[in-house]
């Protein structure tokens, strides 16, 4: 909601380049999205709740280990779980996996 907001006051000031990222935020947290979470990270959720290692997760998404542990670090905080148990979860409770 305040992204959307941000969007709209800078369009109206007049500062483009934010409006711009703004917009580029926005559209990569789509409704339908359960979570809200991007495509990225709906992937990653996938192969977590498939069983995968964050070592097997980088090597079929082909990035690194260190970047599969900020999307999981951004998905609990997005679903507001703390373990992976709990993310598998809610992947099979919301059809993601």
């Amino acid at each position: 909601m305040e992204l959307r907001a941000a969007e709209q006051v800078f369009r109206q000031l007049g500062a483009v380049p934010d409006a711009l990222r703004a917009a580029a935020l926005l559209a990569d947290v789509r409704p339908g999205r359960p979570g809200g979470l991007t495509e990225r990270e709906i992937q990653v959720l996938r192969l977590v709740a498939a069983g995968r290692t964050n070592r097997a997760v980088a090597a079929e998404l082909v990035i690194s280990e260190h970047t599969v542990a900020r999307h999981l670090n951004n998905i609990f905080a997005k679903l507001d779980v703390s373990s992976r148990a709990a993310a598998t979860g809610y992947a099979y409770r919301h059809g993601i996996a």
